[in-house]
C-alpha cells in the first residue's frame, strides 16, 4: 500500500508535518482520479506549504509543530538556498525551487480566484501531481530509514504514473475501463469519491440494470468482505480502509490491469 509505505519511509519527519503532508498528497491523488482538476491545484497549494516547513526544519534543525502559510512564499523558499553548502542542495535549493514553481502556478491560475483569466485544466493538474510526486520522492530519499531496496521501491511507487481512471461531468461518473467487473467499478468509484454514495447513484454509474441484484450481488458482497460499508437505512455505500488498501494493492487504478 503506497500511503502506508510513505508513513514508514517518512516516520522521522515529525507527525505534525508528516500527517498533513501525506493527507494533502492523498487527497490530491483522489481529486486527480475523480477528474476534479481545480481541487488538485488547491491541494497542491496546501501540500507546498507543508513541504516548505519540512525543508525549513531540515535547514534549522527545529521543525514547526504544525504547518502555516509563510507571509512571502517565494522569498521564504529563496531564503533556504543560503544553507545548501552545509545542508545539501536537495532540500535547501532543488525542492524549494520546485515548491515555488508549483505555488506560483497555483496562485496565478483561476484556482481559488473567480476573477482570474485562465481556467484550471488537465495540463495544470498533470504538472501539480507530477511535481508533488517528485517532491515526495525527494523526501523519501532524504528521510527514509528503510534499507536501499525498500526506499527505492517506495520512490518508484510514488513516482509511478497515475492514470485518470474516473471520468466525471457534473453528477455523472464513469470508470474508463469497461472490462472491469461491477464490483471493481464500485470500489474504484467509492475510492475516488471518498464519501458515502447513494446505492442508486452507484447503480447508475456502473450501468447495472437490475437494482435488486446490484444490491445483493455487488454491494452486500463487498460489505461482507468489509471493503465497503453498506448503510441500509441511508441506502448508501462508503469504502472502508481494507477496501482502500485492496484498490491500491491490486492495481485497479492502472489502465489495462
Amino acid at each position: 500500500m503506497i500511503l502506508t509505505s510513505l508513513q514508514h519511509a517518512l516516520k522521522t519527519i515529525p507527525l505534525g508535518l508528516r500527517a498533513p503532508l501525506i493527507r494533502e498528497f492523498e487527497q490530491a491523488l483522489d481529486e486527480y482520479r475523480a477528474g476534479d482538476w481545480e481541487k488538485v491545484g488547491l491541494k497542491a497549494g496546501k501540500f507546498c506549504e507543508v513541504a516548505y516547513w519540512i525543508c525549513a526544519g531540515h535547514v534549522t534543525g527545529t521543525y514547526a509543530a504544525s504547518p502555516s502559510k509563510p507571509g512571502n512564499f517565494p522569498q521564504a523558499c529563496r531564503d533556504l538556498e543560503q544553507h545548501n553548502g552545509t545542508k545539501g542542495r536537495s532540500l535547501c535549493m532543488q525542492v524549494p525551487k520546485a515548491l515555488a514553481a508549483l505555488y506560483e502556478l497555483r496562485n496565478s491560475r483561476a484556482i481559488g480566484h473567480v476573477s482570474a483569466e485562465v481556467s484550471p485544466n488537465h495540463m495544470d493538474a498533470e504538472f501539480f501531481l507530477r511535481g508533488m510526486k517528485w517532491i515526495m520522492g525527494e523526501f523519501v530519499r532524504n528521510y527514509s530509514q528503510l534499507d536501499l531496496p525498500e526506499s527505492y521501491a517506495v520512490v518508484e511507487a510514488v513516482t509511478a504514473r497515475t492514470f485518470h481512471m474516473v471520468w466525471s461531468n457534473g453528477d455523472i461518473r464513469r470508470v474508463l475501463e469497461p472490462m472491469k467487473t461491477a464490483s471493481q467499478k464500485v470500489l474504484i468509484l467509492l475510492y475516488a469519491e471518498g464519501t458515502p454514495v447513494l446505492v442508486t447513484q452507484l447503480q447508475a454509474w456502473v450501468e447495472y440494470k437490475n437494482g435488486t441484484d446490484f444490491k445483493r450481488k455487488v454491494i452486500k458482497e463487498l460489505h461482507k468482505k468489509a471493503w465497503v460499508h453498506f448503510d441500509e437505512r441511508a441506502a448508501t455505500a462508503q469504502i472502508l480502509p481494507p477496501g482502500q488498501a485492496h484498490v491500491e494493492k491490486s492495481g485497479l487504478l492502472v489502465m489495462g490491469s
